[in-house]
């Protein structure tokens, strides 16, 4: 049995890897929106469309409506962690990548530490604690 951070998702962000039909199918069944962008290079095809899921509620439910500001705010709320990401990166700790949700989530566990860590120095420094580096 997985188990999740939260109840019952009702989101899913994710970069354009994710757009993909069978995992929006997969997702949309559960109860879960996911928000990535449409990656038009998976088809021969293209539609008109920001995010996938505009395509997918349309063809699989009439009565389901979604904003496109929702779904913009939704996704512009990733910036947090690829900040996050990007400060590990910085701090010279490489890329950062983990296999299996355990890993992935002591990895993140401790990426969120070490954002800590460079917000309260930037701070104490007065420097800008939003800053992803530590100026030596």
């Amino acid at each position: 049995m997985t188990r999740i951070a939260v109840e019952q998702p009702i989101w899913m962000v994710g970069d354009s890897a994710y757009d993909t039909l069978d995992w929006h199918d997969h997702l949309l069944t559960a109860g879960v929106v996911l928000v990535a962008p449409y990656n038009a290079g998976n088809t021969d095809d293209p539609k008109d469309i920001e995010f996938r899921v505009e395509d997918r509620i349309t063809e699989h439910s009439k009565d389901v409506q979604l904003k496109q500001s929702t779904l913009d705010e939704t996704y512009n709320r990733r910036t947090g962690v690829e900040r996050t990401n990007s400060a590990v990166k910085d701090c010279g700790l490489g890329h950062v990548r983990a296999r299996g949700r355990v890993h992935a989530r002591a990895q993140v566990f401790l990426a969120l530490c070490l954002r800590l860590v460079v917000a309260i120095t930037n701070y104490e420094r007065g420097d800008n604690p939003g800053s992803t580096v530590i100026s030596v």
